[in-house]
């Protein structure tokens, strides 16, 4: 056989090759979203049926189409959010767009083809209309459920009317739904990471919104079982969402796939974390004990247990195993099949997941009978007279929050020990400051302060405080983005050569954005950390923040930030403000005191009740009256607010005295190297000046 006979065989070998293998992308494009809702549905039904929860009643029976239609609605509206989100996602930080003009020719690695970006933002639209539709179908089910009503009856439509105008659970969900049509045009108009971001945000409302419903709504653990729900939702809909965007989007990546895998696999780890975290606290607010788990909800939740375990070990066996071999034909095709049995495993935990929320826990979701004041008003009872001990002793997680500080201190460590492998030095101090800021921020949100703010004013006022002056010192003095930006070594920012955003491109876009400009500025960030504390507090916000978990996430985000933005304007080393000189630095911080002063002053010396009815009627048998306890509150304000003040008016006054070491050291160096030029030119100048005298 000539060379050439060879060669043409081989040639026509390979384009078969690539012909079967694009076959079978196809296949895996069509039938992803077809497994992913067919197993999600049957495991819902089967749930459903197992438990009981679809059985007639006798009084207010809506019917079997409501009773077997809504799980089904309710979990392909689940996933058609999660495909919503995954998709926005993967345009946020995950896919590459295109390749950096800039990038090396020599390079190993291929091009970025950026075909699959503009489609995941085509999907993202698709997948927020079917998740609007199927809102709608689902606030109709939902209320004939609730109402016992069959859709068609006559006074159908005008019942449904009151329900989505009167009635939280019928107000909130026409809110998703509306949220999602929202989603649904902004997908398909945006074009850039940062408006696929803002578009995420809004599903991630959505998604919030829909934890506060369910058996999250409840009266038991209403707080830590909304923030559990929350985050559960959140992290499994970007596993699944992204996972499945990726599988539809498979024919587009080409060369890409290597990147947008790798990069997912990291997403994926820390989304299992929180359906983990999330999923083990949910488990204990509606089991209410070992009991529970001989139930017929504890039995189908320990198969979601099994099922979430083999999610993980599929995903940790694509990472370890399919990522490392995508770059060949037949990693490709065994990344296709742990895509589509994973993705038949994910469905059924969803699937699982709605005949849960579907069916009666253990605990139940009614009212406690006979409940105190504080109980009614705040949903737990009311705590213990507080002393030093118990504002230690007392907790009230706060999921969210407690999460975050966790990931926040795992991330950093880690982003020092990668610098220091790297043979690059990191102050002690500064991981010091960041470890003792995250773990007071977890005490401030979960601990004492969040369980007497609810009861106390002078307790918030403490919450509020710590939050907003001392967490964001501990903070800024330990330079997360600096860190940031040092951490992430060059292998790893060539590989974002391709005009996709990672961690680094999202801090330098937010740091050198116009927005980010606006907001570091020193006067900005002063006007911003002293006016807000007297709009919040003589506004509705305050009563806002007391009544819903929306609020008080809101408030404590803000505050947090906005302390941030003023300690690093004054004495942090991230980059950002433009920041004055250590005079105006000064000035700026002795104005802000004064005015925390003045704050303070006001509160000690009014006789007006903040939030009357809610702090004057928790029904408290200790401590001070109410009017008494915000007027401590004003000398706390005042009290609290002065002594973080003085600590950064010292750190900015070292950092004066250093900066003035330095400049006087270079001028030594420049003197000893170049001589002293400076003074010589003076020297002249005063020459010239005296010979001009003596002419005179």
């Amino acid at each position: 056989m000539t060379l050439a006979r060879r060669g043409a065989l081989a040639r026509r070998g390979a384009l078969a090759r690539r012909g079967s293998l694009a076959q079978r992308g196809v296949l895996v494009q069509r039938g992803a979203l077809g497994v992913l809702a067919a197993t999600g549905v049957v495991a819902a039904l089967a749930g459903v049926a197992f438990t009981g929860a679809t059985a007639a009643v006798l009084v207010g029976d809506p019917g079997a189409l409501v009773r077997w239609g809504l799980p089904v609605v309710e979990t392909l509206a689940e996933l058609a959010a999660s495909l919503t989100v995954g998709a926005l996602l993967l345009a946020v930080c995950v896919l590459p767009r295109r390749t950096s003009a800039a990038r090396d020719a020599t390079s190993d690695r291929p091009a970025a083809d950026g075909a699959a970006y503009p489609r995941s933002l085509v999907l993202a639209g698709v997948a927020a209309g079917t998740w609007t539709v199927l809102s709608v179908v689902h606030l109709v089910l939902a209320y004939a459920s609730v109402a016992g009503t069959s859709p068609t009856a006559p006074s159908f439509g005008d019942e449904l009317a009151l329900f989505v105008t009167q009635i939280d659970l019928g107000r909130t969900l026409l809110s998703v739904t509306t949220v999602a049509a929202v989603v649904t045009a902004l997908a398909l108009v945006v074009a850039t990471p940062t408006g696929a971001a803002w578009t995420a945000a809004l599903s991630f409302v959505a998604l919030w919104q829909l934890g506060q419903t369910g058996h999250a709504a409840g009266a038991t653990s209403h707080d830590l079982a909304t923030s559990a729900m929350v985050l559960h939702l959140v992290s499994a809909a970007v596993w699944i969402g992204a996972l499945a965007a990726l599988a539809v989007l498979v024919r587009r990546l080409g060369t890409d796939v290597v990147p947008a895998v790798a990069r997912y696999s990291v997403i994926a780890g820390w989304c299992v974390a929180g359906v983990a975290v999330s999923g083990v606290v949910n488990s204990v607010v509606r089991l209410g004990g070992w009991d529970g788990l001989s139930s017929r909800y504890g039995v189908l939740l320990i198969a979601k247990v099994v099922l979430f375990g083999a999610m993980a070990l599929l995903g940790l066996a694509h990472r370890r195993a399919t990522i490392p071999r995508l770059g060949g034909a037949r990693g490709a095709v065994l990344f296709w099949r742990v895509v589509l049995v994973e993705l038949a495993v994910m469905g059924a935990v969803s699937g699982v997941a709605v005949a849960l929320g579907s069916s009666p826990p253990p605990v139940p979701d009614a009212p406690v009978a006979g409940t105190s004041p504080a109980y009614l008003l705040t949903g737990h009872a009311l705590p213990p007279e507080p002393t030093a001990l118990r504002w230690l002793t007392e907790w009230r997680w706060d999921v969210l929050m407690a999460c975050a500080a966790a990931a926040g201190v795992v991330v950093y460590l880690r982003w020092v020990r990668r610098l220091r492998r790297r043979g690059d030095a990191w102050p002690w101090l500064r991981t010091a400051s960041w470890v003792a800021g995250m773990l007071l921020f977890a005490w401030t949100t979960s601990g004492g302060p969040a369980v007497y703010g609810h009861i106390l004013f002078s307790a918030h006022m403490i919450q509020h405080m710590v939050l907003v002056m001392v967490v964001p010192l501990f903070v800024a003095l330990s330079a997360p983005v600096t860190l940031l930006l040092r951490a992430v070594p060059a292998r790893a920012t060539t590989l974002r050569d391709d005009a996709s955003r990672g961690p680094r491109e999202w801090a330098l876009t937010l740091v050198h954005s116009h927005v980010g400009r606006f907001v570091a500025h020193p006067v900005v960030a002063a006007v911003n950390f002293a006016g807000s504390m007297v709009l919040f507090y003589y506004s509705g916000l305050f009563e806002w923040s007391l009544r819903s978990s929306v609020g008080h996430l809101a408030m404590v985000v803000h505050f947090t930030l906005a302390g941030y933005l003023f300690v690093n304007a004054l004495a942090g080393v991230d980059p950002g403000p433009t920041r004055p000189a250590y005079p105006m630095r000064l000035l700026l911080l002795f104005a802000t005191m004064a005015f925390h002063a003045f704050f303070g002053v006001a509160l000690v010396g009014g006789e007006a009740l903040l939030v009357a009815d809610w702090f004057g009627l928790t029904g408290r048998t200790w401590g001070p009256s109410a009017i008494r306890d915000q007027q401590i509150g004003g000398s706390i304000a005042w009290g609290i607010g002065e002594i973080p003040t003085l600590a950064l008016a010292i750190v900015v006054a070292v950092q004066w005295t250093r900066d003035d070491e330095r400049t006087a050291r270079r001028r030594d160096r420049r003197v000893d190297r170049d001589g002293d030029t400076e003074m010589d030119e003076y020297n002249a100048m005063l020459g010239r000046l005296a010979d001009r005298d003596a002419q005179r």
